[in-house]
């Protein structure tokens, strides 16, 4: 291990030593994926504790939604301000339980701040209206209230900024918070929420409840009727099963769920800037992201260059134990997402495609997989029908717009897209045909904490981020004000 390496790894322990974990008689590992390490035992938490979790953030949050706005965006604010302050704590813990590269870690530190710091400002804008009904008997006022009781199931992918997301808004709105964070990666989610708690966020607002039994979990609060809003961020398969649960007690329901992201370049791109943006759509996080460019269609005209000049900045990726110098790709989350990247690769060269760059594992180097380019995948391999979750480019040729268009929405999935050209008229028509929530247009990372985030068909319901993000944790309430004419 090099020096500056080992100096981080030392810092990231001081940081874990310090969370001040629950003791529980049943704990589970939580495993750097880097260098396989155990980093913290961490309370493996069964039915009747969530069912507690509930009972006390229940009663903790009939105080918090009585506080006015200006009281909770204050709270809110300092809870930013004590994230930044900590920021490179935050981003050793993200990168030893995660594995992303430092520079990453500081990324989303960053990025997750932000939906604190939007939502310490957008609680102060509640909105509502007055208006007259038709016959002018009557005046009709509308209200903000918040929705309730919020359970939140957070990924592993983005540790902070997935539970932020979901926690700012539910705070803001004046819900209190049950947060289950994904086992593999819970110490980000307990060091934020007790930031939030130095803060200023009242005792049991925001129940932490780990385990590894997430069927159970969500079976006990889903069923809850003390429960009445689920936010999930996660696979299409899991989003459909805790949609069936809370059904029975018609909670509602924000769902941020699977993707398979079409990035589609056309001859007109500005080459470098099509190259470097595709990259960024493919290797942010490693490619373990919803949005990753999934599906790249290059038109035949500039398709040789493009493929070239993307081969030849993924073969220049450094692979590495994320808190090292100079690493740009750190490891897979496990052993089975090696496994699946090999079993992509497999399915795509029996098929008929090409490996550029990369391509398989190094022996015996753990959860690590290099950047890969397969060229001539066909529309009827794994890497075109399922979502990759690595770094794995997978290229595909098309000749005319009509026809990418068509083979872009030959997907049950619609979260991301990307378009790149220099004709604004076709950036803006592609866009507007591609049937996704949300579009990136000449750029790799379109999402921003101002921004609506969200899918359509199996890619989800609901909006995280923005204004709209506010409105999943608030329901709209109408006064009728009988009015009496004199005049």
């Amino acid at each position: 291990m090099a020096p500056a390496n080992a100096v981080r790894a030392a810092a990231a322990a001081v940081v874990v030593g310090g969370l001040g974990l629950p003791a529980s008689s049943r704990t589970f590992n939580v495993v750097n994926p880097s260098t396989g390490e155990v980093i913290a035992g961490v309370a493996d938490r069964d039915a009747e504790y969530a069912s507690e979790a509930v009972a006390a953030a229940e009663a903790a949050g009939r105080q918090w939604a009585a506080r006015t706005p200006r009281q909770r965006a204050d709270v809110l604010r300092q809870w930013y301000d004590l994230i930044i302050d900590h920021g490179e704590d935050i981003a050793l813990l993200i990168t030893r339980e995660m594995g992303k590269p430092l520079a990453e870690s500081r990324a989303e530190v960053s990025y997750g701040g932000d939906f604190v710091r939007w939502y310490a400002e957008e609680v102060v804008r509640p909105g509502g209206t007055v208006r007259d009904v038709p016959a002018g008997s009557a005046t009709l006022l509308t209200r903000r209230a918040p929705v309730g009781l919020s359970v939140l199931i957070t990924p592993w992918n983005f540790p902070l900024a997935m539970a932020t997301r979901k926690i700012a808004p539910a705070l803001a709105a004046g819900c209190p918070v049950v947060i289950k964070p994904a086992a593999l990666t819970p110490l980000t989610t307990y060091y934020v929420v007790n930031l939030a708690l130095l803060a200023g966020v009242p005792a049991d607002l925001i129940q932490v409840v780990t385990t590894t039994d997430p069927s159970t979990f969500s079976q006990t609060v889903l069923r809850d009727p003390r429960v009445r809003k689920v936010s999930f961020t996660g696979s299409t398969y899991v989003g459909k099963l805790l949609l069936r649960l809370a059904a029975d007690n018609v909670l509602r329901s924000s769902m941020e769920l699977g993707g398979n992201a079409p990035l589609i370049v056309f001859d007109d791109a500005d080459l470098e800037r099509a190259v470097n943006g595709a990259y960024a759509a493919k290797m942010r996080n490693g490619g373990q992201s919803c949005i990753a460019a999934n599906r790249i269609y290059v038109q035949d005209g500039i398709a040789e260059a493009f493929v070239e000049g993307l081969t030849e900045k993924m073969a220049s990726v450094r692979l590495g134990d994320g808190l090292a110098d100079h690493v740009d790709l750190g490891p897979l989350i496990d052993k089975h997402a090696v496994t699946g990247m090999h079993q992509i690769i497999d399915d795509a060269v029996a098929r008929g495609a090409t490996i550029r760059t990369g391509g398989q594992a190094i022996a015996g180097a753990g959860n690590f997989f290099p950047a890969t380019v397969l060229d001539y995948v066909p529309a009827d391999a794994d890497a075109a029908r399922n979502e990759i979750f690595g770094p794995i480019a997978a290229i595909q040729r098309f000749s005319d717009q009509a026809e990418v268009l068509e083979r872009a929405n030959a997907t049950d999935f619609g979260l991301a897209g990307y378009v790149f050209t220099e004709n604004l008229d076709r950036a803006l028509n592609v866009a507007d045909a591609l049937d996704t929530g949300l579009v990136g247009i000449n750029q790799g990372v379109p999402s921003n904490a101002a921004a609506p985030f969200g899918g359509t068909k199996q890619s989800g319901l609901g909006r995280e981020g923005s204004s709209e993000g506010l409105d999943e944790y608030q329901e709209i309430r109408f006064y009728n004000v009988a009015r009496r004419h004199t005049i």
